[in-house]
């Protein structure tokens, strides 16, 4: 028997529903999203390194070297983007979050949902992705992405349902007492 965790999704009117979560249809998200950076990195490497090598004439490079130079700069930015995407998927290949039990402490894999007494987030805890904005089932409510490195990663870390934690965010301290975690 396969059980599904439940979670509550907050969506944009500030209701909430009750919601199935299929952790590894995150995970799926979270892949092609990622795969869909790497793809557009890699074109933009490609379109950058052949601008660099064929968008000016001979003599229009001789007069503005920088013009190339800027390309070449592109095209290796673009490259070690489309690397560190390859390298986020690599660590998503053995990602397999579980369902936690009731009582867990939050870890990697966890749906954490937090509240500030006006409004809730929920973020899923991943090795890798932070800042992405994944969807909940049938495309009702959002998660939002992040790493045990992310400050809020950190404060919830080893937290429970009950517990509120302090996340310092640019230029503001968020306050969110946990409320749910599968």
């Amino acid at each position: 028997m396969i059980l599904h965790p439940t979670v509550f999704l907050f969506v944009r009117d500030r209701s909430f529903h009750h919601l199935d979560v299929d952790k590894r249809a995150l995970v799926e998200q979270l892949v092609a999203r990622i795969q869909e950076t790497a793809n557009v990195a890699k074109r933009a490497a490609h379109d950058a390194t052949t601008e660099a090598r064929e968008g000016a004439t001979p003599a229009e490079k001789r007069d503005d070297a920088r013009v190339a130079l800027e390309a070449q700069s592109l095209a290796k930015g673009q490259a070690r983007r489309a690397e560190r995407a390859d390298a986020a998927l690599s660590a998503l290949e053995a990602f397999r979050p579980r369902p936690l039990a009731s009582g867990a402490r939050i870890a990697l894999g966890a749906v954490v949902e937090v509240e500030d007494g006006a409004a809730g987030r929920t973020f899923f805890l991943a090795p890798v992705g932070a800042g992405i904005e994944l969807t909940g089932p049938d495309g009702d409510g959002f998660l939002s992405v992040v790493t045990p490195a992310s400050p809020i990663g950190r404060a919830v870390m080893g937290r429970s349902v009950g517990e509120t934690v302090q996340v310092d965010v640019p230029g503001d301290v968020k306050e969110w007492t946990i409320t749910y975690v599968c």
